[in-house]
């Protein structure tokens, strides 16, 4: 068997060193901040901003969620479609429960009193989801889209949020998330675009978009 070659010298052992230095007070820095970190407790995670993947980094937390075991429930408002690979794929997953709750995008429904009987019905469905202790992570799909057209009331989906079993995760999806649902959230990320292929002509394809 071959033995591995070994590293050839570095050109500049006084850059090595500095790089050693630096990355030892980092390391220094993170593992206290690891060390602070004890309390353990459900956490509410937003994904929110313009750019595409919010939906995907949520979809792969359920994915790690069911790797240790989680009991999960997914309501999706707004989205109607029931042929994405994120859902045939999860529903598979017996400890999955997964509610499609809209009727298409609003520039296709036309239809406010529509939506908001549809947002009304999903938000029932995650409502489910949220007093249930079983349940380690629930997924709010497009709810920030609900929420900013005023199809639910903020401060009742709040509320609901807020009185979760201690130990339950949540993350909540969609543009515009408001400011009250940003203010209860222990994690933010509001994603930003800087290309879209859609922009260049290139259309939506089954595993990349849905």
């Amino acid at each position: 068997m071959n033995e591995p070659t070994p590293p050839a010298p570095s050109a500049d052992p006084d850059r090595d060193a500095r790089h050693t230095a630096r990355m030892a007070r980092k390391k220094a820095v993170v593992d206290a901040a690891i060390a602070a970190a004890t309390e353990r407790r459900g956490v509410l995670l937003v994904n929110t901003g313009n750019g595409k993947g919010k939906s995907s980094a949520a979809f792969g937390v359920l994915a790690r969620a069911l790797g240790h075991g989680l009991q999960c429930g997914v309501v999706q408002f707004v989205k109607g479609r029931s042929d994405t690979g994120e859902e045939a794929f999860f529903r598979r997953q017996p400890e999955v429960r997964w509610h499609v709750m809209g009727d298409g995008f609003t520039w296709d429904t036309q239809d406010r009193a529509a939506d908001m009987a549809s947002a009304r019905a999903g938000w029932e469905k995650a409502r489910a989801f949220l007093r249930d202790p079983a349940i380690g992570l629930v997924v709010l799909d497009e709810l920030n889209i609900v929420l900013k057209y005023a199809y639910l009331d903020v401060a009742e989906v709040v509320a609901d949020l807020r009185a979760r079993p201690p130990q339950q995760h949540v993350i909540v999806t969609g543009r515009g998330a408001p400011a009250a649902l940003i203010d209860v959230a222990d994690t933010v990320t509001e994603m930003g675009p800087v290309k879209h292929a859609f922009q260049a002509g290139v259309a939506a394809q089954a595993g990349v978009e849905f």
